[in-house]
């Protein structure tokens, strides 16, 4: 995912053949012989090796691979190495990065662990139907307050024809319908989306600009419907020469969409559409032309704030239910009061950390001037609430699929739980206690995000490699393990390894980002063994893909010799 400024080191042949007639075996290191030599790499052999140490020079000694900078990790499950390149150098791990939140999240919160979304009177009734006051939609981290399908199904399995999806809204609905229920017909207040679980931090350190406009990069919030993204419909007029049209789903009055310079172009002509947000903007300008013949364009476009936007499509809901709302909806966000910068804060150790027990969400109290009383009870026992599907089946989804956000609400809900914050900074430093307790050496790792979006994220593979062997040993194994895609089966390794002998035993988290690539995971092998690998590479041929099927062949490669 991530770039390298260094250049890739890797071994040279003749040293390879020099280390295998000397009978040498474990950990060779060869210097660079003149200023134009490349620099060597270190590799680790043992037994079958020597071998694969051959076959992927030979590869990496492809022109269009040789360029960039490779480190690979590859050990049995108890740990005993078999093959090292650069294990120990830093690496930016892209959404690997995510397979370090779902351990932390397994291990401390418990694979059974629900999130709870409430609507709540913060005011006084007068009777039972009106409210002087404002209804609140109190965000509880949960990130799948979608029209998702939960549990995630493999595409294989998945009936055909395809039924139609669930509403994005349908929670909200349900909310609605429960308030509607209690008799409240006048709201004399706003209707208010509070993420304060979390303090507004809607982007990590150096989350690409770009990357904001799209559904991948939406902010982070303890308050997220439909993921955090609107699906934005592009379609060609039924003619050259006419406007095109744009279709947002669901359609919410949130952005506005200016078209006025989409036009439909001739038969044959492609798509070239375009589309825009500036930063803080609810305008989306969509532009360009789409040809009369042109397949419509699904794009997802990151919404704003999410808690102002769930607000507004509460609100409606209430008004569609005949409540009368004389406020507005608005948003409540908590802004962070920790000056301290982030190394220094998310390197911190946690002193008196019940590692023995699973944590719950810590919701900070919320601060009460007057009716305490009344608003206390309303809290108790809310006008609505939602629970969210366990924390295992949400896992399943952000590793299968690699979903960012759902990732960046784990790492929220963790320094949550465990500290009472919710904040990025927080997540991080619970993450770095676990995977030192874990026996990561400390400098092998620094994360700034949950997800790997973050530029700043690093990794060694051999860290990668640690986490995946530490794993086998917890008893949350198996359920995390079944999170990871499947080679030639489902998530994001779905259309790679689709034959044998790989097909269906590749189980690895794969990551993008940039001029980074990263596939860790385990592998069953020819003679039956499974063996834990982490493979990436930086600073590989932008928009190129040669890269990703050098690392499928290393993998090929492993298993043959293992």
């Amino acid at each position: 995912m991530l770039d390298c400024a260094d250049m890739r080191d890797r071994v040279l042949v003749w040293a390879v053949c020099a280390a295998a007639l000397c009978g040498q075996i474990g950990l060779a290191q060869v210097g660079s012989v003149s200023d134009d030599a490349p620099m060597m790499a270190k590799a680790e052999r043992s037994g079958p090796g020597t071998k694969l140490a051959r076959e992927i020079t030979r590869l990496l000694d492809d022109p269009a691979a040789a360029r960039a900078h490779w480190g690979i990790k590859v050990m049995t499950m108890d740990g005993t190495p078999i093959y090292s390149m650069n294990e120990g150098q830093l690496f930016q791990p892209a959404s690997n990065t995510k397979m370090f939140t779902t351990a932390t999240a397994i291990a401390l919160l418990g694979a059974g662990t629900t999130f709870e979304t409430k609507v709540v009177a913060k005011g006084v009734f007068n009777g039972s139907d009106r409210l002087r006051g404002d209804v609140v939609l109190m965000g509880g981290g949960d990130a799948n307050l979608s029209g998702r399908t939960i549990p995630y199904i493999a595409p294989a399995l998945r009936p055909k024809p395809a039924p139609p999806a669930p509403a994005g809204l349908r929670y909200l609905e349900e909310m609605a319908d429960q308030v509607a229920k209690t008799g409240l017909k006048v709201v004399n207040g706003d209707v208010v989306g509070d993420d304060t679980l979390f303090p507004w931090e809607p982007y990590a350190e150096d989350w690409s600009i770009d990357d904001t406009v799209w559904g991948y990069g939406a902010p982070v919030s303890a308050l997220s419907v439909n993921d955090s993204q609107l699906k934005v419909t592009v379609m060609p007029g039924d003619a050259a020469g006419k406007p095109g049209t744009v279709v947002v789903d669901p359609a919410e009055p949130y952005y506005t969409v200016d078209v006025s310079g989409l036009v439909t172009s001739a038969a044959k002509s492609g798509n070239h559409v375009q589309i825009e947000r500036a930063l803080g903007s609810k305008v989306l300008r969509v532009y360009g032309a789409i040809a009369v013949d042109a397949q419509p364009d699904e794009e997802e476009i990151a919404i704003h704030d999410p808690a102002e936007y769930a607000a507004m499509a509460l609100k409606g809901m209430l008004e569609a239910r005949g409540i009368v709302v004389t406020g507005k909806a608005r948003a409540e966000h908590r802004t962070s009061s920790d000056a301290r910068g982030f190394m220094q804060a998310s390197h911190e150790p946690l002193p008196g950390m019940d590692w023995s027990k699973s944590y719950g969400i810590a919701r900070r109290p919320v601060p009460c001037v007057n009716n305490c009383d009344a608003m206390q009870a309303a809290r108790l026992n809310p006008l609505a609430k939602h629970t969210s599907p366990t924390l295992l089946e949400d896992m399943t989804v952000t590793n299968k699929i690699s979903q960012n956000l759902h990732a960046e609400t784990l790492l929220h809900d963790l320094s949550a739980s465990v500290l009472g914050d919710g904040s990025t900074v927080g997540g991080a430093r619970v993450v770095r206690a676990f995977l030192e307790r874990a026996g990561i050496d400390k400098d092998d790792f620094i994360f700034f995000d949950g997800s790997g979006l973050s530029g700043h994220d690093l990794v060694a593979p051999r860290a990668t490699a640690r986490l995946l062997q530490y794993a086998v040993t917890q008893p949350w194994f198996a359920d995390w393990k079944s999170t990871l895609p499947v080679g030639g089966e489902d998530g994001s390794l779905v259309e790679r390894f689709p034959k044998t002998p790989l097909k269906d035993h590749v189980f690895a988290k794969t990551g993008t980002l940039s001029e980074a690539r990263a596939l860790s995971g385990y592998l069953d092998c020819a003679s039956g063994k499974t063996v834990i690998f982490s493979i990436m590479v930086g600073n590989h041929t932008p928009r190129s893909n040669v890269d990703r099927e050098v690392m499928d062949k290393i993998v090929a490669a492993i298993a043959a010799a293992n």
